[in-house]
């Protein structure tokens, strides 16, 4: 689907990119909307009273609206631009709920998330003392509705978690975990970076109180991303970078004045060519349709799947999952090593324990090859990845 928009598969045609969960590969729109502001009328943001500047200025904030309408958010002044989905986690974590939790409060994760949702959460429960708990997980390492119901105590007040996982790949019930934190009065915190790029995302549908993504996994430039936040909630959030841009003045005595929100946490520079490109790649999604997307990614898992029964020496941990992300290796193959040999091929995979390290606590295995589906993916190349798969007993011969 869309292949001929990308310039690295024409270049590269017999390359195999299973790797999108890592990142994505950008189409022509993406690469010349960041070429045409270095080329064209390149100028600061929000800095200049001359032409080039306000169309800059234009641009820039057209995204936001994009990006608003594309999450289904209330209003512009919800979405913070970002270096990634990273700092929007950690901008939730140290500008908002350090000063909202307390000494004995808990906040619920689950063992399958990214470090990203792990580890300024547990960075922060050493500072206040909040405690960390870990929802449960069913054998096919998912969640489950009742075990978020079952798990609240009344020291709850945060549920954090990724709406699509990075390695197991299970979609999870946002909507109706949405509706259990408004009805127990806890706030909802979502990393959406697998998510945002594969399905329809609606934060005010789901009851998100602050969902956080990336623009390099949706087609995006790397170095951009978003924090989407309840306005009610951002402001009583706090900035954690402080300088050029997000003040209204400051003087010698301490006296400071901070721009509203969203300008306040948008010190500096921001990515300004990066995100002009992010608007593109909104549009390229968005013309293709989020449904479509999804579906397409579910068909080429669905074949993976079926092909893969053709292969005695491959293991498979997560068949159940709804998302296009499959985990897998070779029986007693290092996970590198299968990654490796399948690089001989031309095929790019994602190897190790994908950032999701504590992970090993529900299945019992450190590292995993991944592959991840995007919609520029075909049957053909996953005919190419089985048919590799199959001649695998030569792997040594290849790889050492």
């Amino acid at each position: 689907m869309n292949r001929d928009d990308f310039p690295l598969l024409q270049k590269h045609p017999d390359l195999i990119y299973f790797d999108n969960g890592a990142t994505t590969l950008k189409p022509r729109s993406v690469v010349e909307a960041m070429e045409e502001y270095y080329t064209d009328y390149t100028a600061n943001a929000h800095r200049g009273d001359y032409v080039n500047s306000l169309i800059v200025d234009q641009k820039y904030e057209e995204v936001r609206t994009k990006v608003k309408e594309f999450i289904g958010a209330e209003r512009e002044e919800e979405i913070i631009f970002t270096k990634g989905c990273t700092e929007s986690l950690n901008l939730v974590v140290f500008g908002f709920m350090k000063y909202y939790l307390k000494r004995g409060d808990e906040v619920l994760l689950t063992k399958a998330e990214h470090a990203s949702n792990l580890l300024p959460w547990m960075e922060l429960a050493k500072e206040i003392g909040f405690t960390i708990r870990y929802l449960p997980l069913s054998s096919t390492h998912q969640l489950s509705v009742e075990g978020v119901k079952n798990s609240i105590t009344d020291k709850t007040k945060v549920i954090s978690l990724a709406a699509i996982t990075n390695v197991v790949g299970d979609v999870r019930p946002l909507l109706e975990i949405g509706k259990i934190c408004r009805e127990h009065g806890l706030l909802f915190v979502v990393d959406g970076a697998q998510s945002v790029p594969h399905i329809e995302t609606n934060v005010l549908r789901d009851h998100v109180d602050f969902l956080a993504f990336s623009g390099h996994k949706m087609l995006g430039p790397t170095g951009v991303g978003v924090l989407y936040g309840r306005y009610d909630l951002l402001k009583q959030m706090k900035p954690i970078q402080f300088g050029g841009g997000m003040n209204n003045f400051f003087e010698t005595n301490g006296r400071v004045e901070y721009k509203e929100i969203p300008t306040c946490f948008e010190a500096g520079t921001p990515p300004i060519a990066e995100v002009i490109a992010l608007g593109k790649a909104i549009d390229y999604l968005k013309e293709i349709g989020m449904k479509s997307v999804e579906s397409y990614e579910k068909e080429l898992k669905q074949y993976f799947l079926k092909r893969a029964k053709e292969i005695d020496n491959l293991i498979l941990y997560n068949e159940e999952s709804a998302s296009g992300i499959v985990a897998l290796n070779l029986k007693d193959v290092f996970s590198q090593d299968t990654a490796v040999y399948l690089n001989h091929y031309g095929i790019c995979v994602r190897a190790g324990n994908h950032c999701a390290k504590v992970l090993k606590d529900e299945w019992n295995i450190k590292n995993t090859c991944r592959i991840s589906f995007y919609f520029y993916n075909t049957k053909e190349e996953i005919d190419t990845l089985i048919e590799a798969l199959k001649k695998s007993k030569d792997i040594f011969q290849i790889v050492l």
